[in-house]
């Protein structure tokens, strides 16, 4: 199995592409749509299965990258969607729609996977952490380069509410931060984390990872961060990925 289809669902858009597992590059053009309004099951899965059918990607394997805890075959949480994904049967709801195999995996834990593989979270020995900064804070943790599934740093107590109402993207947006407030603002989360996980390095992900140069010099010297390199299609890339790591291990069963 060399090449797979790899969906990254967003807060405001849903993304898949062809992945070469080896090279972990995409081998098609990254197709998108609008993530839905409601936010809800059926229609997030509608967008899903239209995804598959532009690849003409029915019946095969699929790997999925999305916004929740995934556990046991359901999502168990709701970050950023409809509150109605919580306890819902997501792995067999998307397979009736999709009529073939499915991993699917939190969608931080998805490009952490791509940067283990494929960028600088490759040979870190000891704790390494992406953080991917979009609408809200995903995270993804690793122990010599295995993964803790399901972390939620986004949602830490932090500032008197939770960590992503200040450093993700959308909260420099919404407060119209220069990038050197913005760069200020994400040190002290980066400080915050470090006390707490005191990581070997630190990966900052999603579509602000290109702009690492305009903001990284607010970081504290004692901080070894660095940008993640599979930018904004490490969700795809880490999506299919696990289904070549999660996939087959089910089939072993």
């Amino acid at each position: 199995m060399d090449e797979l289809l790899g969906i990254d669902v967003g807060a405001t858009g849903i993304k898949g592409g062809i992945v070469d597992l080896e090279k972990g590059e995409l081998i098609s053009e990254r197709f998108k749509l609008p993530t839905p309004k409601s936010g809800k099951p059926k229609d997030i899965i509608k967008v899903i299965r239209e995804i598959l059918l532009h690849f003409d990607w029915l019946k095969k394997p699929v790997g999925l990258g999305f916004p929740a805890i995934i556990k046991g075959g359901k999502s168990l949480s709701a970050s950023n969607i409809d509150d109605s994904w919580i306890g819902f049967p997501i792995v067999k709801e998307i397979q009736n729609k999709t009529q073939g195999p499915i991993v699917v995996i939190n969608d931080a834990d998805a490009a952490g996977i791509a940067e283990l593989y494929f960028g600088n979270g490759k040979n870190v020995k000891g704790t390494s952490i992406l953080l991917t900064l979009g609408t809200g804070i995903g995270s993804a943790i690793f122990y010599d380069g295995v993964l803790l599934p399901n972390t939620e740093m986004g949602h830490l107590k932090y500032k008197g509410s939770i960590a992503e109402d200040h450093a993700s993207n959308s909260a420099r947006k919404r407060n119209d931060l220069s990038w050197e407030e913005f760069g200020k603002e994400l040190n002290d989360f980066l400080n915050h984390v470090d006390f707490i996980f005191n990581p070997n390095l630190i990966m900052i992900g999603g579509g602000i990872s290109k702009k690492f140069e305009e903001y990284s010099s607010c970081f504290s010297k004692k901080l070894d961060v660095v940008p993640a390199k599979k930018y904004n299609n490490a969700g795809i890339i880490g999506a299919a990925m696990a289904y070549k790591i999660y996939g087959k291990k089910k089939k072993k069963k």
